[in-house]
C-alpha cells in the first residue's frame, strides 16, 4: 500500500512540475521568438534523462485526447463569416495539398531512407499536413491578415484527417499487401462524409443543450461542453467516421452561435487547449531518447527531408492547389512559410511504432527531427515574414479588463459581453435612451482600456464593450437590438 501511494503522489507531484514548467516556459518563448511547442517538447526531453518512458500506446492515447480539445478549441474560436470565404482554399490545401506533399516527399524518403516504396509513402503521409496545435498557437493573437490567419487556420483544423486516413491506409497497405486501393478511397469519402455529418449534427444538439438545460452552477457549461466535444469523437468514430473533423465542425458551430455562459465556455476550453498542449508534447518528448534523435545518419537525414519539406514540397502544394484563388505572390509565399509541423506527425509516427512497421524506430527519429526543424525554423519566422511581406492587419481589439461573476446558474440569468461595432445603432445614445429589454443592466462600460462605471447619460461610442446583465428569455431580444444598424443614410451623412 505504502509502494501505491508513493506512486501515486510521485506522479501527482511530476504533473504539477510538467504544467507549472510548461506554463513558464510560455513567458521564455515569447522572448526568446521560440514556439512554445519547442520549449515543452525540450522540457520532455530533459526530464527524460531521469524519468525512463517508452509507451508509444499511452503517447498516443495522450496525443489523440489532446487532438480532440485542440481541435474543438480552434473550432470555437473561428470566425465563420471569415472562414466561409476562404472555404475552397483551405479545403483545396486540406486533401489536394496533403496528397501532393506526401507524393513529393515520399520520392525524397525513398532514397534518402533507403525504404521501399509503401514505407517511404507512409512517410510522406505522417509529415504531409500541418498541425493545427502548432497554427493555433503560433497565429493566436498575432494581428496576420485575417483572411489568410483563416485559411492557415482551416486547414490545419481539417488536414489532420487527411493526415490520419493516409496514415491508416498505408499501414494497412504495408502489413495486408492485398488491401485494394479503390477500397481505400471509397473508405475516404466515407470518413469525411460521416464526420462533417455527425458534426453538423453534435454542434446542433450541443447548442440547444446548452441554451435549454438549466444547470446549477455556470462552471458546468463549459464541462458540459467539453463533453459534447469528446462524445462527438467517440460516437463519430464508433460509426466509422473522422471524429477529428467532426469536432472541429461541431466546433465551429458551437462557437459561432448564441449559447449560453459563452465567455466561460470560451476560457476554459482555451485553458484546458493549453493543459492539453502541455501535456502532450511534454509525454512526446520523453518518447525520444537524444542519444538516438542526435545521431549523424539522423541529423542528416532529417535535415535533407526538413529542406525538400519546407522549401519544395509545401510551397509546390501551395501553388498548386490554390490557382486562381485570388491570393497574391506575396499571399502565396506565406501559406508556403507557414506550413507548421507539430503533434500530428509525431503521434502519427507513433502507428507504425505499434503495428510492428519495419524500420518504424527510424522512421520516429527521423520525423521527430523534421518537426523540430519545422517549428524552429518556420515557427520563429512567421511573424516577421508577415510584417516583411506587409500581410500585418490592425491589431486585435479585446478588452484589457474582465469580470469575474458569482454562478447564476440558479438565478436563470447571464453577463453577455458585447463589442460596438461601427455601424451600430446605438452609437451616440444616452443609456437611458435606449429600449433595453425588462431587467437589463448595463454593469460596465470598457473604453480604449479603461473601465466605465456607467450612469443613465453615459453616451456609447464605437468599440465599446458592454458588459450586460440580463435574463436569459430576454438575452435574445438583448442581442438583436445591440446588433441593430444604423440606416444607409445615416452612415453616408456621418462620413461626410
Amino acid at each position: 500500500m505504502a509502494e501505491f501511494i508513493w506512486h501515486t503522489d510521485a506522479l501527482i507531484l511530476l504533473a504539477a512540475i510538467l504544467f507549472i514548467t510548461g506554463v513558464m516556459t510560455t513567458k521564455f518563448s515569447a522572448r526568446l521568438g521560440v514556439p512554445a511547442l519547442v520549449l515543452f517538447i525540450a522540457v520532455g526531453m530533459g526530464l527524460g534523462q531521469f524519468i525512463y518512458f517508452d509507451n508509444a500506446r499511452i503517447a498516443q492515447m495522450i496525443g489523440v485526447l489532446a487532438f480532440i480539445i485542440i481541435l474543438f478549441e480552434g473550432g470555437l474560436q473561428t470566425n465563420w463569416k471569415t472562414a466561409r470565404t476562404v472555404i475552397a482554399p483551405s479545403l483545396s490545401l486540406a486533401t489536394l495539398g496533403v496528397v501532393i506533399t506526401t507524393g513529393l516527399v515520399a520520392v525524397a524518403a525513398k532514397f534518402i531512407l533507403g525504404v521501399d516504396w509503401t514505407v517511404a509513402v507512409l512517410f510522406g503521409a505522417i509529415v504531409g499536413s500541418t498541425d493545427a496545435a502548432a497554427v493555433f498557437a503560433v497565429l493566436k493573437g498575432q494581428n496576420i491578415k485575417s483572411r489568410i490567419s483563416a485559411t492557415l487556420e482551416a486547414e490545419s483544423g481539417s488536414n489532420d484527417p487527411m493526415a490520419v486516413f493516409l496514415t491508416v491506409a498505408m499501414i494497412e497497405l504495408i502489413m495486408t499487401p492485398g488491401s485494394g486501393i479503390f477500397s481505400l478511397v471509397g473508405s475516404f469519402f466515407i470518413q469525411m462524409g460521416v464526420g462533417a455529418i455527425a458534426g453538423l449534427l453534435f454542434g446542433k444538439f450541443a447548442i440547444w443543450s446548452l441554451n435549454k438545460i438549466n444547470l446549477d452552477s455556470s462552471g458546468l457549461y463549459p464541462v458540459f461542453a467539453t463533453g459534447f466535444a469528446m462524445l462527438t469523437y467517440g460516437i463519430t468514430a464508433y460509426l466509422g467516421g473522422s471524429g477529428l473533423l467532426a469536432v472541429y465542425v461541431a466546433g465551429i458551430m458551437i462557437g459561432n452561435a448564441d449559447i449560453a455562459y459563452r465567455h466561460s465556455v470560451f476560457r476554459f476550453t482555451e485553458g484546458f487547449a493549453w493543459m492539453m498542449q502541455i501535456a502532450m508534447f511534454v509525454i512526446l518528448g520523453l518518447l525520444v531518447f537524444p542519444n538516438e534523435l542526435f545521431q549523424s545518419d539522423i541529423l542528416l537525414k532529417g535535415l535533407a527531408l526538413s529542406a525538400l519539406l519546407i522549401f519544395v514540397a509545401r510551397p509546390a502544394a501551395v501553388f498548386l492547389t490554390t490557382i486562381k484563388m485570388g491570393f497574391s505572390m506575396k499571399e502565396l509565399i506565406f501559406l508556403s512559410w507557414a506550413g507548421l509541423k507539430g503533434a500530428v506527425p509525431i503521434v502519427l509516427a507513433t502507428f507504425p511504432l505499434l503495428s510492428g512497421v519495419e524500420g518504424s524506430h527510424e522512421i520516429f527519429n527521423v520525423v521527430f527531427f523534421v518537426v523540430l526543424t519545422s517549428a524552429l525554423i518556420q515557427g520563429s519566422t512567421i511573424t516577421l515574414l508577415a510584417e516583411k511581406l506587409g500581410l500585418t492587419g490592425p491589431e486585435k481589439a479585446t478588452p484589457m479588463h474582465s469580470l469575474e461573476l458569482v454562478s447564476l446558474g440558479k438565478a436563470d440569468a447571464e453577463m453577455i459581453e458585447f463589442e460596438i461595432e461601427d455601424d451600430a445603432f446605438i452609437i451616440g445614445q444616452n443609456l437611458m435612451e435606449i429600449p433595453f429589454p425588462e431587467g437589463a443592466l448595463v454593469n460596465a462600460i470598457i473604453r480604449k482600456d479603461e473601465l466605465i462605471t456607467p450612469t443613465g447619460n453615459t453616451q456609447i461610442e464605437q468599440g465599446d464593450f458592454l458588459y450586460i446583465l440580463t435574463k436569459r428569455k430576454y438575452k435574445r431580444e438583448l442581442k438583436l437590438l445591440l446588433k441593430k444598424k444604423k440606416p444607409a443614410e445615416t452612415l453616408v451623412e456621418a462620413e461626410a
